[in-house]
């Protein structure tokens, strides 16, 4: 038997093996666009094998594949894969019919710069500016279709990647599918549940690959040795030394075959030694070194170059850092490439999986990595423009720390400016913590990281660092002042240390001057009430000298931006104050506003009113926000802002009483915000309050529940009055009521300090009701008057209502039924004109119940009676509607017959809000132009659409109009 060498020598199989059911699955998907594809499973599985296959049979089905990856070596751009995955169109995208957003993509395509639209006009929010170019990108897929999105690796995409895939999904298009590959064990949370979220209409392929059984290995064993067969008793083997990894097998058969271990008889067939007589490694580690070793000496410092490098590279930066000279290097090059250990990626090169670039890399002396990447840094700060990722991190190894301070700084910037926060945060946190640098640039470094780890979410890391710069000597007083405000901001959003957050602000505007933005912003959060001994005078104090700073600032959004927190503030401490201000947000946009933070301005303003019961304004300011948010001449917001517009509208219905069908726009809504309390918490505070007026008390009470808990968990005192009042209520209808009258006590006495008096007054009536209840009635009454005497002479629309409610019960635990019926029926009127009307008919019906008890044939009172049941069917309050029927059959009152079964069917025909909705559809309105018209989700329009047509009898939207008029 003697050694040949023509046997073939593969590394790769010819054909994929083991997945035919997982690469049916997920053509079937792709082929069947909109569709998400989501591959996942451990490193060395076979992703990319399985997903180049996908490629090969999505082209072959006429669909474009548009391939880009994530690497573990990250550049300060955001969105890598998606700008890859762009790229790879070359100048085929000047063919596409592009609209003008995709201009905005010329800062990450600079090379395609020539194809692209114009670049647009700066917006100058950097909210703003990212979700233009999610636009633009979206524009590009949109035209390039029918074609496949292919994502891999998204255990290494930053957050920015992440949010796209989601926006991009959420727009079906329909000529595009989209794949993604990830590890389970290291994807962020929101990449796994892409698929959780998905519109309607699109597909969904989850394709999870399990390590291959023995008859699998030995079948890929097999196709790359080029027999038919191997046997299974060495297939079994190769299984258990493996773990069933592709990626292992592959790498494990092609040592065999370098050491000559499996040879090739003449006449053909295959022969390898005993089994015991191998030696096969059990770590993918050990047999990729081996492999390496096995290379000549110049082949194996190109690997060694490769490993240093770690993302696949141009030829050019390759041979520069492989210490030789050039011609040998190219030549080693060759070497490695035909021996399998390095490949080809397009016109890159690198290894063929990151674990074994891994494995090569920790096992360099410390001294050849650090002149490998010396040579690394020089070629690429050599390059123009040099990629700043790449050349931090090579800079930083090879010992150059200087340089790499000065580059690192440069690559925190771009993803700064580039909305990649959490990137800066990275690259800022390890600069300040493993760098020296003088105090000037570590404070400028400091003042970054402050306004990057606000964006990115990363506060309480971040403010350790920030205060330890503080510290240090010789910080200029701009530095100092702007480090100052960037750590008092961060404490305060982590909702740590206030009072030290406070001081910080103090003491930064001192040191302002030259940022007159961030001192009028310092002056505002100095005006925030604090719990503890703060004057509400000094507060008022810090907002007007706020107001004489705005106009410096150059930029007029941010000026709107910050009346808007200015009045936000005043709103709820009743300062009168408040309407000069938004009434100069009003002015400075028209009524109209467009830019983010004017929008912004317009949901903080329109927020507050609602909690206070300025009802109307709150109105136009949260309507006109959100129809600028959600359309705006096609210029589409960030969608977290239009939900959180969305989500206060959604309480202001429930306040006005306008809850058809209120209660599914917050269930939609309520899924679309899970994961973002601080956005979903009104809306889920109308739902709760909802769920009791409806009748449904266990839920309602957990629900109430969560919702006061989680309000006080995110210190929203303003908004915590609403569901305590409905939480008071139904413990008082359970004979609960001193199980909530610590909370009462606690949120009342806490109204003034926290600077929520006219919002707290919505809470007053239900504490009084519980002390009552409770058998506490001198309480209740020293209670009120105390509350009174606070907020006497302030701006709250509700407190004479409200008072002249909480009275109504104090004249009740007095045994005043007639005196309580009179301050009852006071409430009730005094509610009517705030467009109040649940609380004008619980006020009304307890006027109508105290005068009856009193007088039981006291002219009017029966009328009353029932017209507070009539205002409970109006709304839907099936359990107050129960209650007062019972009360008016009490008093032998006929009471009108009603629709059974609560809110009233409309069976075969249009509900008002399915006709609004058809009628809106037959002008040919989009579903996204009839959710912002009628300040609904998309998807509940689309709901309304989808019941109109089936009621209706047509199987087309063009129908509708047709089948309208006949109607």
């Amino acid at each position: 038997m003697a050694e040949t060498s023509d046997a073939p020598h593969r590394l790769v199989a010819p054909a994929i093996v083991g997945r035919d059911g997982e690469l049916r699955r997920a053509v079937e998907a792709v082929i069947a666009s909109p569709a998400l594809v989501v591959i996942a499973g451990e490193a060395g599985i076979g992703k990319t094998r399985l997903v180049s296959e996908l490629a090969a049979a999505a082209t072959r089905a006429g669909r474009r594949p548009l391939p880009g990856r994530c690497h573990a070596l990250r550049e300060p751009f955001p969105l890598g894969p998606v700008i890859e995955a762009v790229r790879g169109l070359g100048d085929d995208l000047g063919d596409l019919d592009l609209s003008p957003v995709a201009g905005a993509l010329r800062p990450f395509l600079p090379e395609l710069g020539h194809v692209l639209p114009p670049a647009p006009e700066p917006l100058g929010d950097r909210a703003a500016e990212r979700h233009r170019v999610f636009r633009g990108f979206v524009d590009v897929f949109a035209s390039a279709g029918p074609a496949v999105l292919i994502l891999e690796d998204l255990h290494w995409a930053e957050e920015q990647t992440g949010d796209f895939v989601g926006y991009l999904l959420a727009e079906s298009l329909p000529e595009l599918s989209v794949v993604v590959t990830y590890r389970p064990e290291s994807v962020d949370p929101r990449v796994r549940a892409l698929a959780a979220g998905l519109p309607a209409g699109t597909g969904l392929a989850n394709v999870t690959l399990a390590p291959l059984g023995p008859a699998d290995v030995g079948a890929l064993a097999a196709s790359i040795i080029g027999v038919d067969a191997v046997s299974g008793e060495f297939a079994s083997y190769l299984c258990e030394r493996t773990s069933g990894l592709p990626f292992a097998v592959e790498e494990l058969v092609a040592l065999l075959q370098e050491r000559g271990t499996l040879v090739q008889r003449r006449g053909g067939g295959w022969a390898r030694r005993a089994l015991d007589e191998l030696d096969v490694p059990t770590r993918i580690r050990d047999s990729v070194l081996e492999r390496v070793a096995r290379l000549g000496g110049a082949a194996r410092q190109v690997a060694e170059a490769a490993a240093v490098l770690q993302v696949p590279v141009p030829l050019s930066l390759l041979v520069a850092t492989a210490p030789l000279e050039r011609a040998e290097a190219l030549h080693a090059v060759g070497e490695a490439l035909e021996s399998g250990v390095l490949a080809e990626h397009g016109d890159a090169l690198g290894f063929r999986h990151p674990l074994a670039a891994q494995a090569v890399y920790e096992e360099l002396a410390g001294p050849r990595r650090l002149l490998l990447h010396d040579r690394a840094a020089t070629e690429l700060a050599a390059a123009a423009p040099a990629p700043a990722g790449q050349l931090a991190h090579h800079l930083r190894h090879a010992g150059r720390l200087d340089e790499w301070v000065a580059a690192a700084e440069r690559a925190a910037e771009q993803a700064f400016e580039l909305s990649n926060d959490a990137e800066a945060v990275r690259i800022l946190e390890d600069v300040l913590r493993h760098a020296p640098a003088s105090p000037e640039r570590r404070g400028r470094l400091a003042v970054l990281l402050g306004e990057a780890a606000v964006e990115a979410g990363r506060a309480q890391d971040a403010a350790h660092l920030l205060s330890a710069v503080l510290e240090e000597d010789d910080l200029p007083a701009p530095v100092r002042g702007e480090l100052r405000f960037r750590l008092g901001g961060l404490l305060h959003d982590a909702g740590s240390e206030l009072l030290r957050a406070h001081q910080l602000f103090a003491d930064a505007v001192a040191d302002l001057d030259h940022r007159p933005d961030l001192k009028a912003w310092a002056m505002v959060v100095l005006g925030i009430p604090m719990a503890g001994d703060g004057d509400p005078a000094e507060h008022r104090a810090w907002l007007r000298r706020a107001l004489t700073v705005v106009p410096e600032i150059p930029d007029h959004a941010f000026q709107v931006f910050l009346l808007g927190k200015i009045a936000m503030v005043q709103v709820p401490t009743g300062d009168p104050a408040w309407r000069d201000t938004a009434g100069r947000v009003e002015r400075q946009t028209g009524g109209d506003p467009h830019h983010r933070r004017e929008i912004n301005a317009y949901w903080s303003i329109g927020t507050q009113a609602t909690y206070a019961g300025h009802h109307e304004l709150a109105d136009r300011l949260l309507t006109a926000g959100l129809t600028a948010a959600a359309g705006g001449e096609g210029a589409r917001i960030e969608t977290r802002m239009e939900r959180s517009l969305r989500s206060g509208l959604v309480l202001l219905r429930y306040c006005q009483g306008s809850w058809d069908g209120l209660a599914d726009d917050a269930a939609v809504l309520m899924d679309e915000l899970a994961g973002n309390p601080r956005a979903r918490i009104d809306g889920e505070a109308a739902a709760a309050c909802l769920a009791l007026a409806r009748g449904d008390l266990d839920g309602a009470a957990a629900a109430l529940t969560a919702a006061v808990d989680l309000a006080d968990e995110l210190s929203g005192f303003d908004l915590l009055p609403i569901p305590a009042a409905a939480l008071f209520r139904l413990a008082v209808a359970r004979g609960e009521a001193d199980t909530v009258l610590d909370r009462g006590r606690r949120l009342l006495a806490a109204a003034e300090p926290k600077g929520v008096l006219a919002p707290a007054v919505r809470v007053l009536p239900a504490v009084a009701e519980a002390m009552v209840a409770a058998g506490r009635p001198a309480e209740a009454e020293r209670t009120v008057r105390s509350f009174a005497a606070r907020i006497d002479g302030l701006d709250a629309p509700l407190a004479p209502a409200a008072l002249a409610h909480a009275e109504g019960f104090v004249r009740l635990g007095r045994d005043d039924p007639a005196g309580a019926a009179d301050r009852f029926a006071a409430a009730a009127a005094r509610y009517a004109p705030l467009r109040a009307p649940y609380e004008a008919a619980q006020a009304r019906e307890l006027a109508a119940t105290a005068l009856l008890t009193s007088w039981p044939s006291a002219p009017d009172a029966g009328a009353a009676l029932l017209a507070a049941l009539a205002a409970y069917r109006d709304l839907g309050a099936e359990w107050d509607a129960g209650r007062a029927t019972s009360a008016a059959r009490r008093h032998g009152l006929s009471v009108p017959a009603r629709h059974r079964g609560g809110r009233r069917g409309y069976g075969s025909q249009l509900s008002p809000r399915e006709r609004e909705v058809a009628e809106l559809a037959a002008k040919g309105r989009s579903n996204k132009e009839i959710a912002a018209e009628l300040y609904l989700s998309v998807n509940t329009v689309a709901r309304h659409i989808t019941t109109a047509m089936r009621k209706l009898g047509v199987r087309s939207r063009a129908a509708i109009a047709h089948q309208l008029d006949q109607n």
